[in-house]
């Protein structure tokens, strides 16, 4: 896979207008794949690029915006809706749920197309933005125990000792600890080291008080 592979699906029960669509398509330089309902979409071995998802309101299987509902959490490419009978609660219930846009057949090819790049870009951050936390993850995996419980501290901004104390370590042991995190993490420096804990969503550790609220 090449960072410039995309792909255009379009899921509509009019042979004609499938067609149509992929010619289109094609003559963009943008490779396409057609089904002619919702079902078919769904069973169907899709390659794993960024893509996008033309689909039709008007289903034999089921309405589109539900279908939208459906397949929301899943990884499913941005959709492109069209429809031969659009109306404002629906197009706004789309655009809602996450559609890109909403077109009313026949529609503009120009603002069809311009609809399609939003959609693949969106998709490619989406893609880029899960490897990169899916990286991240498996980083995070191959701490030690004792490594995880040092990273919220560290990020908490907690002084050296003060961790150390709360760990009941010594404040050289939790250094090389807190070296090994910045190690396996690949943290470029503590504010980094910051931001990998938000992406991890890691809860930020608290300093424990006495009674009389000292540290």
């Amino acid at each position: 896979m090449t960072t410039d592979e995309h792909i255009v699906f379009v899921v509509d029960d009019d042979a004609r207008l499938r067609e149509a669509l992929g010619e289109l398509l094609a003559a963009h330089g943008i490779d396409s794949r057609t089904f002619a309902s919702a079902g078919d979409y769904m069973t169907a071995k899709k390659p794993d690029v960024p893509a996008c998802l033309i689909l039709d309101v008007e289903l034999p299987d089921i309405n589109g915006l539900d279908f939208q509902r459906q397949i929301v959490e899943g990884n499913h490419p941005p959709i492109v809706f069209i429809t031969g009978h659009g109306d404002i609660p629906s197009s706004v219930r789309a655009i809602k749920e996450g559609a890109v846009d909403f077109l009313t057949k026949p529609f503009d090819e120009a603002h069809l197309m311009a609809a399609i790049n939003v959609a693949i870009g969106r998709d490619r951050e989406v893609r880029s933005r899960r490897a990169e936390l899916n990286a991240l993850q498996e980083r995070y995996r191959d701490l030690t125990p004792r490594e995880r419980e040092v990273l919220p501290l560290v990020v908490s901004g907690l002084l050296n000792k003060q961790a150390a104390a709360q760990l009941g370590i010594s404040e050289v042991t939790l250094q090389i600890h807190r070296r090994n995190v910045m190690k396996k993490m690949e943290a470029a420096s503590l504010a980094d080291l910051v931001r990998i804990a938000g992406q991890l969503e890691i809860p930020i550790a608290h300093s424990r008080r006495s009674k009389d609220g000292s540290a």
